[in-house]
């Protein structure tokens, strides 16, 4: 398994907006199009703005072809041409778990 974190850096004040417009249309079409979603979280302390998920896959392969459905998939670009315009930047990273990680 990967796990990829995705780390979106919001507008100030803006955290709760993003969550309002995200649950339920934009959650429920991206778990039923990339799956395992293992958890979604944002920021208290240190770098504030920030909203992280996290998402598991089997491999990369998995990842990429899940992520391109998810870029032509018709209710996720309607989503995303009505959504507020408060992310500022957009990360990705891949981590792969340790051999005693809970998560493999």
């Amino acid at each position: 398994m990967i796990v990829e974190e995705r780390t979106y850096t919001v507008k100030p004040g803006t955290v709760l907006q993003y969550y309002k417009d995200y649950d339920p249309r934009g959650l429920e079409i991206q778990k039923r199009v990339l799956g395992n979603l293992i958890g979604y979280f944002h920021t208290e302390i240190g770098q504030l703005n920030k909203i992280v998920h996290l998402w598991g896959y089997d491999s990369l392969a998995e990842r990429e072809k899940r992520r391109t459905a998810l870029s032509t998939d018709p209710d996720w670009i309607a989503y995303l041409m009505q959504s507020p315009d408060i992310i500022v930047e957009m990360e990705s990273r891949i981590l792969i778990p340790a051999p005693f990680s809970p998560i493999r």
